[in-house]
């Protein structure tokens, strides 16, 4: 099996975040498949905390707007090219992250 040098991009924000009027996971991930990106995953939590304070839930509150995370793998020239309008996006809601990392599949260009 060959190895592959791949990045893994992690976008950290809150799920009722906003990209003008649509939350900013559906926006974020629309934009991932739009640019060909290999494919994303949302994973949400249950507590959290950052410079926004802390998420976590609470039973008494209707609304919870709990951390979220969205992570994605593809080559690093496909994530270079995206990462612009992600930042524009995220803005100052959120965390972006990209690591090396070695993918065991090869991945589609």
């Amino acid at each position: 099996m060959k190895k592959i040098s791949a990045k893994l991009l992690r976008i950290y924000l809150k799920e009722e975040d906003r990209y003008g009027k649509e939350l900013l996971i559906n926006s974020i991930i629309k934009t991932l498949k739009n640019n060909g990106i290999a494919g994303a995953t949302v994973f949400k939590g249950f507590c959290g905390y950052g410079t926004r304070g802390i998420s976590r839930i609470d039973i008494l509150r209707l609304s919870m707007n709990l951390p979220a995370v969205i992570e994605c793998i593809d080559y690093e020239e496909k994530l270079n090219d995206i990462m612009p309008k992600l930042v524009e996006m995220v803005s100052e809601n959120g965390l972006i992250t990209i690591q090396d990392i070695d993918v065991f599949k090869e991945l589609k260009k």
